[in-house]
């Protein structure tokens, strides 16, 4: 299990959110952190530990005016430390190549590939296409529905009918290189982590890094238990450098 560093971006600033609170129609979120450090900051930060593998996230929609702040700033960051950081927030094949030229290791997809609630084949086969099975990751980021998880796009408040299992993560794992997966409803609040979500990542055939919840170094060991040692963890408004109360040097001594 690996820390993966998480550089998140709301209206061009570094922010850490309530997941369920961020409003597609009005770009509002619940806040629980904002720094006045900008991304490029946080990317030179986590850069002096080597800590590749990173995300940089615009939580903004690609239509809306906020979201140009929000790529300008993300577009710094990954110019700043070349090839450390994987780059997500409104990708497409038709602007993917701008964020690889920019330095970004990866890119990071939902939208483009689960709309209107359903999986686009097609969409997912242009997306590859366009920058490699190597260089694409696929955000399967998904809240609980009865006793089952099911993929959510825009702005994680519509359900698409796609159910993360097994299956599902073994077939989607051919056209993509790594999954990450945020539990929306734990995301922000430091109540915990989905464990029940991290059973179904450790049988991923592929690199799996979950975020959502964690607030403790008991948590962390949950993760490490039920993740069978082969999922990573992002780890955003417990650690101490956006406000709370878990040490970051503490978390690379243990997870490096």
């Amino acid at each position: 299990m690996r820390f993966r560093p998480c550089i998140d971006i709301h209206n061009g600033k570094v922010k850490q959110i309530v997941g369920v609170s961020l409003e597609e129609s009005t770009e509002r979120a619940q806040e629980n952190f904002v720094s006045e450090h900008d991304a490029a900051w946080f990317a030179e930060f986590y850069a002096k530990d080597d800590l590749s593998g990173g995300h940089i996230i615009m939580l903004n929609r690609g239509s809306s005016p906020e979201y140009m702040p929000s790529k300008e700033a993300a577009m710094r960051a990954l110019k700043a430390v070349p090839g450390m950081f994987q780059a997500g927030g409104g990708i497409t094949p038709y602007n993917a190549d701008e964020f690889l030229d920019a330095g970004a290791s990866k890119v990071i997809v939902t939208s483009y590939v689960f709309q209107d609630g359903y999986f686009n084949e097609r969409h997912l086969s242009k997306m590859t296409a366009a920058v490699g099975r190597e260089r694409l990751v696929l955000d399967l980021s998904c809240r609980k529905s009865g006793e089952s998880y099911f993929i959510v796009t825009d702005h994680w408040t519509k359900f698409t009918n796609v159910e993360l299992t097994p299956e599902t993560l073994q077939e989607l794992a051919g056209s993509c290189s790594e999954f990450l997966i945020h539990a929306v409803d734990a995301e922000g609040l430091r109540s915990g982590p989905e464990l029940p979500l991290v059973d179904i990542l450790a049988q991923a055939p592929i690199t799996a890094t979950y975020a959502g919840g964690v607030a403790s170094f008991s948590d962390l060991e949950d993760l490490r238990i039920h993740g069978r040692d082969r999922v990573d963890v992002t780890i955003g408004s417990a650690l101490d450098i956006f406000g709370g109360n878990m040490p970051y040097r503490e978390v690379l001594s243990r997870l490096g």
